[in-house]
């Protein structure tokens, strides 16, 4: 059902279009959510300067530029050692470098492989980039969930919340593996088809 929404969404998107003063008024909404979650932050940095850390790391795993033998798996800020090694945890993060990698992967295939129209290739874009940022914003929550002093939580509901954004990554990079097996096959068949037209050609003389 995900994989379908995801879908119609580009559709619709491709049907609207916003005006000059919508696009103005989004811009001030999201440099205000920019500014204050800035400001949350730098709170954050007074009292604990390795969420800071966190943050820009948050940033360096949505580009795909992470190693998991950084600090940030070792300097959960102290929620609980149960939750600190808790596999799942470094199982999104993987999710995500996979999904990050996978994704840049097949579009640039995709691009180079002259089988589809641009507006093929513009269509399969969107579905990529919503894909990546519905994926950053599990890291978002992530990192809400395994900050102490961000929510007031139990060790057991952290858990649960790491269990429920896992589940989300997971379904992401299924529907990710399923489109870019599905539009890999689409190139395949295009390609045989070109083949066998050139084929074609060259035996009839053409």
């Amino acid at each position: 059902m995900k994989k379908v929404l995801i879908i119609l969404s580009f559709c619709c998107m491709s049907q609207v279009s916003f005006s000059q003063a919508q696009e103005i008024q989004q811009l001030l909404l999201n440099w205000e959510k920019l500014t204050q979650f800035k400001k949350i932050l730098q709170d954050m940095y007074d009292g604990w300067k390795v969420i800071n850390q966190g943050y820009n790391t948050i940033k360096d795993i949505s580009s795909g530029n992470f190693s998991l033998h950084k600090s940030f798996l070792d300097a959960l800020m102290e929620v609980s050692p149960v939750v600190k090694k808790y596999k799942r945890i470094t199982d999104i993060v993987n999710y995500q470098l996979q999904i990050v990698k996978q994704y840049k992967l097949a579009f640039q295939q995709f691009k180079d492989g002259g089988m589809f129209t641009p507006q093929e290739i513009d269509y399969i874009g969107k579905v990529y980039s919503n894909l990546f940022n519905e994926s950053v914003k599990n890291l978002d929550e992530l990192f809400m969930v395994i900050t102490a002093g961000q929510l007031r939580m139990s060790d057991d509901e952290r858990m649960q919340a790491v269990d429920r954004i896992y589940a989300r990554i997971e379904e992401q990079f299924s529907f990710l593996q399923d489109f870019n097996g599905s539009t890999g096959y689409l190139s395949l068949q295009r390609k045989a088809e070109q083949t066998e037209i050139n084929m074609s050609k060259k035996i009839l003389g053409y």
